[in-house]
């Protein structure tokens, strides 16, 4: 009966702001855009017509250590990135005891969305070329110290022949502890407070922008390596992003080695 009038409770604190409603008296409300364990993220407008993003904490976490944390280490972290592939925080608000992030609205499609919703394709070389783009902007989180921890396809976006990446709610200083340890090993290798968390969690972006293409010739289900059939220095260079091997211990070695692969595929 408790765990009902939990649930009850939690659904009653954080039920979304609806289309119309305002923030701050400033920002309205176009639609909902995520919703996640610690925060609601909306589409908003102003008066000039520019949207904006704002991402809201759950009231519910606001009353939390863990909640309050995980809001102002966000704040805290866009605050440190100045980049036009990474959305800029605009400002931070409290209005009528909720609190919001405002930043700017990237309009363009996740690879979540390209890949499952338009059945895009990347054959192996663009594959690699996508990958590069992406480490170029990892490559500048990481210069600035900070670890993303959730480089997944629906935080990668293309937009005007661009990569801009999203969603910074897990990112963390190097350094930093993380404040709650995951129990499932992947999880352990992304939420790492290491460069080679990011690097991991990309080995998995382009394992997915490979098996975009990949079409099964059986039924048996088989590892990676056996149905993709990659070259020996691609599977390599997948392994150790994966740490199946010595793992990589800079974004700038993957991208050396990519390189030369590329070469040599010419």
């Amino acid at each position: 009966m408790m765990q009902l009038w939990k649930s009850i409770h939690r659904w009653v604190v954080d039920r979304p702001l609806k289309q119309g409603d305002k923030i701050g008296h400033q920002y309205e409300i176009k639609s909902a855009i995520g919703m996640g364990s610690y925060g609601m993220t909306y589409l908003v407008s102003t008066k000039d017509k520019k949207e904006w993003v704002a991402k809201q904490l759950r009231k519910t976490k606001q009353h939390t250590k863990q909640g309050k944390q995980s809001f102002d280490y966000e704040v805290k972290v866009l605050q440190a990135i100045q980049h036009s592939q990474i959305p800029t925080l605009h400002e931070v608000i409290q209005d009528q005891g909720r609190l919001f992030i405002i930043m700017d609205y990237v309009n363009g499609k996740t690879f979540e969305d390209l890949i499952f919703v338009e059945g895009k394709t990347y054959t192996e070389s663009e594959a690699l070329y996508v990958l590069l783009q992406v480490i170029e902007v990892v490559t500048y989180i990481h210069k600035q110290g900070i670890v993303h921890r959730d480089l997944r396809i629906p935080n990668v976006l293309f937009v005007e022949d661009e990569i801009c990446i999203i969603d910074f709610g897990l990112a963390r200083f190097i350094g930093d502890q993380d404040e709650a340890a995951p129990l499932i090993k992947e999880q352990q290798r992304m939420r790492e407070v290491s460069f080679k968390s990011d690097i991991y969690a990309l080995g998995h972006f382009l394992l997915f922008l490979l098996y975009s293409s990949y079409k099964p010739t059986s039924k048996q289900e088989r590892s990676w390596e056996e149905e993709l059939g990659l070259s020996p220095f691609l599977n390599s260079i997948i392994r150790r992003m994966l740490q199946l091997d010595p793992p990589y211990e800079t974004i700038e070695q993957v991208k050396q080695d990519v390189h030369d692969y590329l070469k040599i595929d010419q």
